[in-house]
């Protein structure tokens, strides 16, 4: 027995007809589609029904898992406190999902808040299934799996679902996998959350990715372009994705629709036996390693320096010394840069100065390399077993200039920094996502702690060149 249906579903609570009063009427596509995931699942009668949440308990570092027996949960943030769901959790399945982790030291388990109340994200695609249930004159008799997201690359939400897929392998349970998720959240300027120009090229790019079960391809998308689609839901996907992993997959999109300007996609998985043409996530690693190796053979004097003082300083413990041989401008030059680290497409570590604090542009590129594979408060430090996987650039930052206006601004062109009494915020230019002068500043004065809606700050520019 093992995973034999999956489904990717949104989650607005307007879908619910005590929340949305007949709102929910403006994505009837949606609700048709959803009615039909929720009628095969109840056809297939799983004895458990694994979710992946957005909206549950989520860590920068570490998948939670649902602890105790159960829980429960209603849409009283949403004025309808009268609708309820509860459900019983498959303590046996979470327990060997947290074994599994624990053998490959893998951060997941049932550690951390205890949460007993149930998200929306879970409750939404639970009432569908008990409506179903209810339909067909069936007893809901499944138990659950919650599974919460982190901020961790796309690829181990990825390994996480095929550590489920195992864990349900070997308890031999018959499952269905939903995982919970919207699209962008930026379709429309009457929207919510406003519009970006990346939020309907996310929408179609998932739809065709996930209508096809193409789901190497999830793992392409970059953090920056997740971002200013905002999305919430891909990590779920990824999960789900890795929980099929090496199965036969019959595609079906069923439905897209953005009318609020979020995007609700339903799409549906009937799995089949093994098909190891499937084992997607060692072919991407197999691709996207050899594009690192090829870039790293490619890589500049600026980027192998820096490549070396993180390489040596993790073996070691020391600083490198700066070596012979290297172009004059890294020696005979002063200069603030930033060397970034990324690991499987995401962020590993980014550390900079503004202005030169060493001797020369080498001794900075040093100093900086080691505190972004060290140092960087947002990251644990770089492992040795990391170094091959890393991608390193390093962006050499030209004098700044204050100017008067945002008009002179250019997020492709320039960089920003962003002052205020002793608050201060830099943004590197040409960042994936980053596309307006309004954005650039908003991120900006995020980073130094300034209200986006301050505008009494003092700006300045810079050009950088950045090495890759």
């Amino acid at each position: 027995m093992t995973i034999e249906y999956a489904c990717m579903v949104p989650h607005p609570p307007l879908i619910i007809p005590t929340v949305g009063r007949g709102e929910e009427q403006g994505i009837a596509d949606t609700i048709e589609a959803y009615q039909q995931v929720a009628r095969d699942i109840a056809e297939l009668r799983p004895e458990t029904i694994i979710v992946s949440t957005p909206h549950s308990v989520l860590y920068a570092d570490y998948f939670h898992i649902s602890p105790g027996s159960g829980a429960a949960g209603s849409f009283a943030d949403f004025r309808a406190p009268q609708t309820q769901i509860e459900c019983s959790y498959d303590t046996e399945l979470v327990e060997r999902i947290c074994e599994l982790a624990n053998a490959a030291s893998f951060p997941a388990g049932i550690e951390g808040e205890l949460k007993p109340e149930l998200d929306h994200a879970i409750l939404i695609p639970l009432w569908f299934i008990e409506q179903a249930y209810a339909e067909a004159d069936l007893e809901p008799d499944y138990s659950v799996v919650r599974i919460g997201l982190s901020g961790l690359p796309l690829s181990q939400h990825y390994e996480l679902g095929e550590m489920v897929q195992q864990s349900v392998e070997d308890l031999g349970r018959r499952c269905a996998y939903v995982a919970s998720g919207d699209l962008s959240h930026k379709l429309l300027d009457s929207g919510p959350y406003g519009f970006s120009a990346d939020g309907p090229v996310y929408d179609e790019r998932i739809m065709d990715v996930m209508g096809r079960a193409a789901f190497d391809e999830l793992l392409d998308f970059s953090d920056g372009f997740c971002e200013s689609a905002a999305e919430c839901g891909h990590r779920s996907f990824c999960i789900m994705a890795g929980a099929l992993d090496g199965r036969a997959v019959e595609a079906e999109a069923l439905s897209h629709e953005g009318p609020f300007g979020v995007g609700y996609g339903v799409c549906r998985y009937h799995i089949g036996g093994t098909d190891e043409s499937r084992h997607l996530l060692e072919a991407w690693r197999a691709r996207h390693d050899s594009e690192v190796a090829a870039k790293r053979e490619g890589a500049d004097d600026y980027v192998q320096l820096a490549r070396e003082a993180v390489e040596y300083y993790v073996r070691t413990g020391k600083t490198l010394e700066v070596p012979a041989g290297l172009p004059a401008e890294l020696i005979n030059t002063q200069a603030g840069a930033f060397v970034s680290l990324h690991k499987d497409g995401a962020l590993r570590g980014c550390i900079g100065t503004i202005v030169a604090t060493q001797d020369s542009l080498a001794e900075e590129i040093i100093h900086n390399a080691i505190a972004a594979c060290a140092h960087d408060p947002r990251f644990e430090p770089v492992r040795e077993d990391e170094l091959d996987a890393l991608e390193i650039s390093v962006d050499v930052l030209g004098d700044a200039e204050d100017i008067a206006s945002p008009d002179e601004l250019d997020p492709k062109r320039y960089g920003v920094i962003v002052s205020k009494g002793f608050r201060r915020g830099l943004l590197l230019p040409n960042l994936e996502g980053v596309d307006t002068v309004e954005e650039q500043l908003r991120i900006t004065k995020q980073k130094a702690g300034i209200s986006p809606s301050d505008d009494k700050v003092e700006l300045q520019r810079f050009e950088v060149v950045r090495h890759e």
